[in-house]
This record gives C-alpha cells, sequence and structure tokens, in this order.
C-alpha cells in the first residue's frame, strides 16, 4: 500500500467499513494492551483502541496480511486526520448539521441494503437506528469536516488531457488493471400503498395493547414481543435521550406533552403507530420509550402498483415520453427521480455497477437484456423494508476488458486527478504540520510519522 493510498479515508476503515460489512466484523477489536492515548494533535486524541480496530477492519476488508509497516501507515492516515480537524478548527471550517444528518441517513440506507433491510440492521446491533446514528455522529461530522478542510486545499486542483495520458503512460503494461463487465442501470420505483383497512388493523392491535398496559401488564415487556421497531423494542422500547428536531415532528410533539411515566395516545407517523411513554425529561432533551406497528402491505397493492408501473412502461416503449422524464413524474424514489431515474452506488457515488457487484434481484432480470431494454415490473422491498416496485433500463454495459484510454478515460482522468490532489495535500502538510500541537506515544516512534509528514 503506497503512501497515502488510504489518506483520508481511517474514519471510514473505522467507521464505515464496520457498518458496511456487518456481518463479517461482528466481534470487538482485541486489545492485546491497556487502552490509552497514543497521539495528541491539538484538542483531539487517538486512542490505541482505535488503531487496533480500524487495523482489523482493514485487514479484514483487503484480505491483506498483518504487517507493522501497514498498521504504521494507518496510524499515519489517522493522525493526518486529526491535523486536518484540528487546521480546520483553526480556519473555522465547519459542516452544517444538515449535512451530517444526510450523511448518516445515506449510511444507514446503505447498510440496511447490504443486510436486507432495516429491521435485520436493528436486530443485529440491538439498537434503533436513531441510537446508531447519534452513536455515530461525532465521527460522520469529523470525517466531513476532515473532507471539506481537504477540498479548501486541493479543491481548485484540475487535470489536463495530457496530463492524463501521462498518468495513464507511467502505469507498467504488466500493472495496467483488469475491468470487469460494468453497467448502469435507471429506476423508475413505485411503493405499494397502505390500505385504510390494513392502517385501521395496525391500529386496533395497537390500541389493544395500550389497554394491557393500562390494565397493569409491563410496556417493556410487550414492546420486546409486540414493537416492529426490533432495535428499541430488544431495548424495552426505550430510545434513549434526543433532543430538538432528532425524531419525527409528530413523535416528538406527542412525547414532550406527556408527564414521565404517562402513555400517549395513538400516534400516526411515516413509519407506522407509535405508542409512547415519557421516560424522563431532562433540559432540551428527553427520553422516552415505544412501541411501533407497522401496517401490512396487502398483495393487491403490490399488484395496484405493478399495473400502473407497467402503463408507464408501455408509455416508453411507445415514445409518448422519455425514461427520465417519466421517472421525474412518476417515480416514489427521491435518490433516483430528479436523475433520470440513474441508480448509483451509496458508497461510491459512481452510477456504474461491477456485474458481480449487482444486486441478485436485478442481475438474473438485466443478465439477458439489451442496453436500452426496460424491464418488466419486479417487485422488491426497499432498506427500510417498505414493500415496493420497480422498472429497470439498461443504459449500458462494457465487455471486461484491459483498461485503455478510449474506453476508460474517466476512470483514468479520475485516477490522475486523485493522484495530483495528494501531491497537493502532500505540499499543505509539509508547510503545515508544525502549524499544531502534535505528540506521538514512545510506543510508535519507529513509525516516524512526523518524518513522513513532511518527506
Amino acid at each position: 500500500m503506497k503512501k497515502n493510498s488510504i489518506f483520508s479515508k481511517v474514519a471510514l476503515v473505522a467507521l464505515f467499513l464496520m457498518l458496511a460489512t456487518v456481518a463479517t466484523f461482528a466481534q470487538a477489536p482485541v486489545r492485546q494492551k491497556v487502552d490509552g492515548i497514543i497521539a495528541k494533535v491539538d484538542n483531539h486524541i487517538i486512542l490505541r483502541s482505535e488503531l487496533e480496530f480500524s487495523y482489523q477492519q482493514y485487514l479484514n476488508q483487503t484480505k491483506q496480511q498483518p504487517s507493522a509497516e501497514l498498521k504504521c501507515q494507518l496510524f499515519e492516515s489517522m493522525v493526518q486526520d486529526k491535523l486536518l480537524l484540528a487546521r480546520a478548527a483553526i480556519d473555522s471550517i465547519t459542516v452544517e448539521d444538515a449535512r451530517v444528518v444526510s450523511e448518516l441517513d445515506r449510511r444507514m440506507n446503505y447498510l440496511a441494503s447490504q443486510v436486507g433491510g432495516v429491521e435485520r440492521l436493528e436486530q443485529y446491533y440491538k439498537k434503533s437506528v436513531r441510537q446508531l446514528k447519534d452513536e455515530l455522529r461525532r465521527s460522520v461530522r469529523e470525517e466531513l469536516v476532515s473532507a471539506k478542510m481537504q477540498e479548501e486545499i486541493s479543491g481548485k486542483v484540475t487535470v489536463t488531457p495530457k496530463e492524463v495520458r501521462r498518468y495513464f503512460n507511467s502505469i507498467p503494461s504488466d500493472s495496467l488493471p483488469y475491468f470487469s463487465s460494468e453497467v448502469e442501470l435507471a429506476e423508475i420505483v413505485k411503493y405499494a400503498a397502505v390500505s385504510k383497512a390494513q392502517k385501521a388493523e395496525a391500529r386496533q392491535k395497537l390500541e389493544a395493547i395500550r389497554d394491557r398496559i393500562l390494565a397493569g401488564e409491563d410496556f417493556a415487556t410487550l414492546a420486546r414481543q409486540f414493537s416492529d421497531d426490533v432495535g428499541s423494542g430488544q431495548q424495552g422500547g426505550e430510545i434513549g435521550f434526543m433532543g430538538r428536531r432528532q425524531l419525527v415532528p409528530e413523535y416528538e410533539a406527542a412525547a414532550l406533552r406527556l408527564e414521565p411515566g404517562q402513555l400517549s395516545n395513538i400516534v400516526e407517523s411515516q413509519f407506522g403507530f407509535h405508542l409512547i411513554q415519557l421516560i424522563e425529561r431532562r433540559g432540551q432533551e428527553f427520553n422516552s420509550r415505544h412501541i411501533l406497528i407497522k401496517p401490512a402491505t396487502a398483495t393487491v397493492d403490490i399488484d395496484e402498483a405493478a399495473t400502473a408501473l407497467d402503463s408507464i412502461r408501455t408509455l416508453i416503449l411507445n415514445d409518448s415520453i422519455t425514461f427520465a422524464k417519466a421517472a421525474k413524474d412518476f417515480s416514489d424514489d427521491s435518490n433516483t427521480k430528479d436523475n433520470g431515474g440513474m441508480m448509483s452506488s451509496p458508497a461510491t457515488g459512481s452510477t456504474y455497477f461491477p456485474m458481480d457487484q449487482v444486486d441478485p434481484g436485478i442481475f438474473f432480470v438485466i443478465d439477458t437484456m439489451q442496453v436500452g431494454e426496460i424491464s418488466k415490473p419486479i417487485a422488491f422491498r426497499t432498506a427500510d423494508g417498505q414493500e415496493a416496485v420497480r422498472i429497470i433500463k439498461l443504459v449500458s454495459k462494457s465487455a471486461p476488458h484491459l483498461a485503455n484510454l478510449r474506453d476508460d478515460y474517466q476512470k483514468i482522468a479520475t485516477a490522475a486527478l486523485r493522484q495530483k490532489k495528494g501531491k497537493a495535500v502532500d505540499a499543505w502538510f509539509k508547510k503545515n504540520f508544525d502549524s499544531v500541537f502534535i505528540e506521538i506515544d514512545p510506543e510508535f516512534q519507529n513509525c516516524n510519522v512526523l518524518q513522513q509528514l513532511t518527506q
């Protein structure tokens, strides 16, 4: 691994990879020594446990062999990130709360899609998505600040076609990457509607639970037994302390009207029906527990969504409307409808998907399609567990090939730009590393972090 190849991605290794590969990284990090501070960068610290955890996650993800050099490179990257954060504080570089919330949502949606939905995610961690977000909020904020600081340093760096060609020609012929078949996909999504009868059934079920609690049964026990919010349900329905605007408005308004120990009436939100009990109010924060019942989705509603999509597909095939216009006008998926329906990887933002990474539910549909074809409606479940139907357009498909400038110019240009930006950041570190206080534990002096930063 070359210097800076993982630069400023340590938070991703320690945080995002932990989430994105939840089934693999179930075990807590092994701690051979008592935890402690191994580096200080102004007011920012690095703990031994953080380095060990990042190291184990990186080994598991990349399948590399353990080495002292690799651990030192990870440690150097962590120090670099802390230096960026320290300088960001000096330069008043911040990120908006809305940006942090958006990034947390994006990561949770990606993770949920990888493990089979929100419920399985909450079951695994035995925590609600809200609790997971709260635990990760500080790390995500720091990561975004670090990225913004990097953008301040290298945002104006560009590459010319001549530089791209020079970069490509510098790659030894026996080191050229081999690209597997990749596809670009677009989708139009319709969610299965929930009928009034299904809503009424869910409300009645929760009303019956409320009556049982009022009759003396334990709220926590019934939450574990019945709540569709599996994460909080396993905690007896308890969500933990939340500040203003951290929960959906309907829930927050109802909870704040309660006295400690008091039960709410049935509250409807976008997630379903809630029965809320206020536990404690502390300044601007409050702790509550709830039982969530989600209305079921009937087969007939899925069929109606499929019928609607089939009609939209017919309009597109008859050239009455373009796929992009139909996506904007009819798709229920807010992430793709304003982008012509184009699907992109939540992990990388790229619209290109290697075929071996395409969702199996899509793979077997597009495998026999020609570029430009549109599939018939396909039923699926969204990351948050909602029943839905979509049609897929195969926008492009490449054959497996050795990297070349004609077919892969954009990818090569991106790599060349990344290298040039890396050099700009390296130069910035040489100029600014002594503008903050840095202290390295003697145990890690052999990593020569300070020397590496100035080379």
